[in-house]
């Protein structure tokens, strides 16, 4: 059984696996907040099928995740002390309708890393900007800059995706978006927050697509936030996988 991981952003996200088992049994996650005297489980989970994966609102405190096996071995995350900025805006998981049968789209660049002259992200990428800061002119928010780490982490969210055939914000080794953006370098910062969306042929597309979901608008007119990363991947059957990462700093 290998250690359950714990991961922070806005919530937290634990998840465990047996390793090199063939045949179904419990396994058992309970996420636990450390206190004086007994840690109380905040959640707790079980699955048969080898895998498991808890989410919990973020509060303020330190925790860490338990997983028990059928044998009753167990195996302990390292605690994380977490702070849970109030202001931070939650990301929400996209609709149906950010998924439509692709339409053919010019020969771009959206699946490759930016151009090494010091610009952050391809051409594609900075047209998302461009609209999403127009949206927010509308409602009074100061427009965001392209962040190349941000960029980073949401241009290796979406060539995962792409690349593995999956959709979520939580990667497929358990890493949430703040874990990402994190391990591309972005230091500091108060508030964070993620789009994600599949098949929209372009960047006027995907951000309209945005804008009429209530919770994709809500982090695209956060005037909280002025920093943006964009990051657009082809799947193997040429749609394209969109992330826009926010942050305030």
């Amino acid at each position: 059984m290998a250690k359950p991981r714990l991961s922070t952003a806005l919530k937290i996200e634990t998840s465990a696996a047996r390793r090199g088992c063939f045949n179904s049994a419990l396994l058992r996650i309970r996420v636990k907040r450390a206190v004086p005297g007994t840690d109380p489980v905040v959640k707790s989970g079980a699955t048969r099928k080898g895998r498991i994966t808890l989410a919990v609102t973020c509060q303020p405190g330190t925790y860490y995740a338990v997983a028990t096996d059928y044998r009753g071995r167990t195996a302990r995350s390292k605690a994380a002390k977490l702070t849970c900025s109030p202001d931070s805006t939650p990301t929400p998981t996209p609709t149906g309708t950010a998924t439509p049968t692709p339409s053919p789209s010019p020969t771009s660049s959206a699946t490759t890393p930016p151009p090494s002259s010091g610009s952050v992200g391809t051409t594609e990428e900075n047209e998302v900007v461009r609209l999403t800061n127009a949206e927010r002119a509308k409602g009074g928010c100061a427009p965001l800059t392209h962040n190349a780490q941000l960029r980073a982490a949401a241009f290796g969210h979406s060539s995962d995706m792409a690349k593995n055939n999956y959709f979520s914000h939580t990667s497929q080794d358990g890493r949430s978006f703040l874990d990402r953006i994190r391990a591309a370098g972005f230091t500091g910062g108060s508030g964070w927050a993620e789009n994600i969306a599949k098949g929209q042929p372009t960047p006027a597309s995907v951000v309209d697509a945005w804008m009429n979901s209530a919770g994709h608008k809500a982090n695209i007119m956060n005037c909280k936030y002025n920093l943006i990363g964009v990051g657009a991947a082809k799947t193997s059957g040429g749609q394209i996988v969109w992330t826009q990462d926010f942050a305030a700093k």
